[in-house]
């Protein structure tokens, strides 16, 4: 703890998380979407959210490129600072999650440490999904038009060409967008935010 710190006293709330839950009609936590640039986090992150906010959820997505507008503004992408990206984003998802929300992520994350820090920041709300695509897929899909521009060497430590990705070892959940279509990895991400989120022992 630094020095600024000592003299910082948690606030604790006066609305107890159980109470937001049993109000909510389901409970909160993080879904923390992780993959290659083009695997599809982005996509399905704000298509389940508008699915889940049509039936009453309270949810949020936090995406990537939105945080480093402003929250992450200072950063760059040196492997320190993406450990502090993820840091920030982790804290602020986890503040959500405390009052209530479902936060859904979508970042890259590349560093199982860096994920692992997260899921020990916001404990049993953790639930990381791994949004899967081979390299070669992204770069065909390349949305961005990211990948071409990495291995003309215009982006420097760009992850899965000049920089590495680690893929998650066991995550929660494992959704392969090489393999189904967005309609089909929905109806997968739904079916588990469900049984996750709303089943009895939770809301009682």
């Amino acid at each position: 703890m630094s020095e600024q710190s000592r003299n910082i006293t948690y606030t604790q709330h006066q609305v107890p998380l159980a109470e937001r839950w049993r109000q909510n009609g389901h409970s909160s936590g993080i879904l923390w979407f992780t993959g290659l640039s083009g695997s599809g986090k982005t996509t399905l992150a704000l298509n389940l959210e508008r699915r889940l906010f049509e039936r009453g959820w309270h949810v949020c997505v936090l995406d990537g490129d939105n945080v480093r507008h402003g929250l992450s503004s200072d950063l760059g992408f040196s492997q320190r600072d993406r450990e502090e990206n993820i840091r920030r984003v982790g804290e602020v998802a986890k503040l959500f999650a405390q009052t209530g929300f479902l936060v859904i992520t979508a970042f890259i994350s590349p560093y199982q440490h860096d994920r692992q820090r997260v899921r020990d920041i916001a404990g049993d709300m953790f639930h990381e999904v791994f949004i899967d695509a081979s390299l070669e897929t992204c770069e065909r899909r390349d949305p961005k038009g990211l990948y071409v521009k990495a291995r003309q060497g215009l982006i420097p430590d760009f992850t899965g060409i000049s920089a590495p990705y680690e893929a998650p070892l066991q995550p929660e959940l494992h959704v392969s967008t090489q393999e189904m279509g967005v309609a089909d990895c929905l109806t997968q991400l739904e079916a588990y935010t469900q049984t996750a989120f709303t089943h009895e022992g939770i809301l009682a």
